[in-house]
């Protein structure tokens, strides 16, 4: 399926599934929300987010080189404020890829994009990666809570092996091109098997880093309270 967007390149990948709350201060995006908000009603509300490659988001008049697959946002809260700014709230709707960029027509970039099926893939090895990947998860934020001092609560964890992979990449602390190419995964399958090997790295750094840290604790000098 192919549609014209309105088009905001970010700093950030956009994950179907995930809450994306932003400050819109720059004039042509604040138009591009008065444009939404003025769709009919019963219109979908939402515009697509790429990742920038190269650029910055605001403050300059070329145009950022973005990755070429990105995911809707859908408008979900929109607060205006009296000097023109809104407060947003979206969600990550559909993964799409670009097609062809509009710079001209309207103030910020329109896009025409085409919408991408998320399929399951291989569903046995998807359902086998599943248990395996929801463990490595779990350990994951267990060894990076007590790495930095903190307590982190994670949601339910979902079978779906769809849900649990968006999961699993929104969770990751990882760079920008390696949780954009988890989005651009081509099903679930491929994105559990990418996100083991991501979660097993990031566990052997972590266990390294709190082996160094440990024997410093024995050098700190007991308090006299």
């Amino acid at each position: 399926m192919i549609e014209r967007i309105p088009l905001f390149p970010l700093g950030t990948v956009l994950l179907p599934g995930l809450l994306l709350p932003l400050e819109i201060f720059e004039e042509r995006y604040r138009a591009m929300v008065r444009d939404l908000m003025d769709t009919p009603e019963g219109t979908r509300r939402r515009f697509g987010v790429v990742a920038i490659r190269h650029g910055r988001e605001v403050g300059t008049d070329s145009r950022p080189t973005v990755h070429e697959v990105g995911c809707t946002a859908d408008l979900r809260r929109i607060e205006p404020h009296p000097d023109g700014r809104f407060s947003v709230v979206t969600a990550g709707g559909t993964r799409f890829r670009l097609r062809k960029v509009d710079e001209l027509s309207r103030p910020y970039l329109v896009a025409e994009v085409e919408f991408l099926d998320d399929p399951v893939g291989d569903a046995t090895e998807a359902a086998d990666l599943v248990p395996i990947v929801r463990t490595l998860l779990l350990s994951y934020v267990e060894k990076l809570a007590s790495a930095r001092a903190m307590e982190i609560t994670l949601p339910d964890l979902p079978d779906d092996p769809k849900s649990l992979s968006y999961l699993v990449a929104a969770s990751l602390i990882a760079e920008t091109g390696e949780r954009q190419a988890l989005l651009a995964a081509p099903d679930a399958a491929a994105r559990l098997r990418a996100e083991r090997a991501l979660l097993r790295r990031e566990l052997g750094l972590l266990r390294r880093i709190t082996a160094v840290a440990a024997p410093e604790l024995t050098r700190i000098q007991p308090s006299p309270n």
